[in-house]
């Protein structure tokens, strides 16, 4: 199984980013991460970190994925999440609902440990492992890790987890995946600036879906399909995200504009995944259950 290390990390996802490592199209791969704070910040004392050259949210890779090229879809398959024994939250004074209130950093380590975080003497939380950023290179120049956006990025949706399985498009040859921004566990829209923040092992299998028309990012679990939006707003992601859900159910089930969009006012849900990035992000989620009943199948 091909394995990338935790030194070959990056703050932008950029197609002039060498390969750290070339793989087939259906070949497992696993990326080991570091924590959204470069690992930096191991203690409540020091909320700035112990290192002044540490990467905001690093990410793993680049993967190359032979035959991948720019109009193919990449197909994700999340098969497993590890993460360390513990996990870290720092607050900010910018960012967030809750940006003004903290001018003071402040830095709080948790443990994890058999998969529960021990919050405090009282209540112990279910781990919920997910991916915060994961994405392609994108076509054009790079973009900031900390960005979500067509290419994926720091879309911080806690829907990206173990079992499900992302599909992101292709913008340069080989793909360029790259992944990081582990959380134990986050709320939808990552309210405070961050969730619990952490390292771990990913482990993946790749594989390059060609002539596939899809609105991707999108995103399949084991009862919902996903389209992942970013924008300046939540209502321009919120809007985005809408409308190719529309489009995708329309051509899929074989349905004009007034049903679909019928269907998806009595179906769909829309949530929040963050509103700390420089970018707002907003999934639409629909039952493949229903998907299903017109002959829909994942591919």
């Amino acid at each position: 199984m091909l394995y990338i290390s935790r030194e070959y990390v990056q703050d932008s996802l950029d197609k002039s980013v060498a390969p750290a490592a070339v793989c087939d199209s259906g070949e497992t791969v696993v990326f080991q991460t570091r924590d959204c704070y470069d690992d930096s910040v191991t203690c409540g004392e020091r909320p700035l970190g112990d290192r002044r050259d540490a990467l905001g949210n690093p990410a793993t890779g680049p993967l190359y994925i032979h035959g991948a090229r720019p109009g193919d879809i990449l197909k994700v398959e999340i098969l497993k999440i590890e993460l360390r024994s513990w996990g870290v939250m720092c607050s900010s004074f910018a960012y967030g609902a809750f940006a003004g209130r903290f001018p003071d950093p402040k830095a709080v380590i948790f443990e994890i440990i058999d998969n529960k975080i021990r919050f405090d003497e009282k209540l112990t939380l279910d781990c919920c492992p997910m991916i915060g950023v994961i994405g392609t290179a994108p076509g054009g120049e790079g973009i900031g890790t900390e960005t979500p956006g067509g290419h994926g990025g720091n879309m911080d949706c806690r829907k990206i987890g173990e079992g499900s399985v992302l599909y992101l498009p292709v913008a340069v040859p080989g793909a360029l995946l790259s992944m990081g921004d582990l959380h134990a566990l986050m709320g939808d829209g990552e309210v405070f600036i961050c969730g619990l923040e952490t390292a771990g092992e990913v482990t993946v299998r790749v594989s390059v879906l060609k002539d596939c028309r899809m609105p991707a990012p999108f995103l399949v679990t084991e009862d919902k399909v996903m389209t992942i939006q970013s924008a300046d707003t939540t209502d321009e992601a919120g809007k985005k995200a809408v409308l190719l859900m529309e489009e995708y159910i329309r051509e899929t089930a074989g349905i004009d504009e007034l049903k679909a969009g019928m269907l998806m006012s009595l179906a769909a849900d829309m949530c929040i995944c963050q509103i700390v990035d420089p970018q707002m992000t907003v999934r639409v989620e629909f039952p493949r259950q229903i998907l299903e009943k017109y002959g829909w199948k994942p591919v």
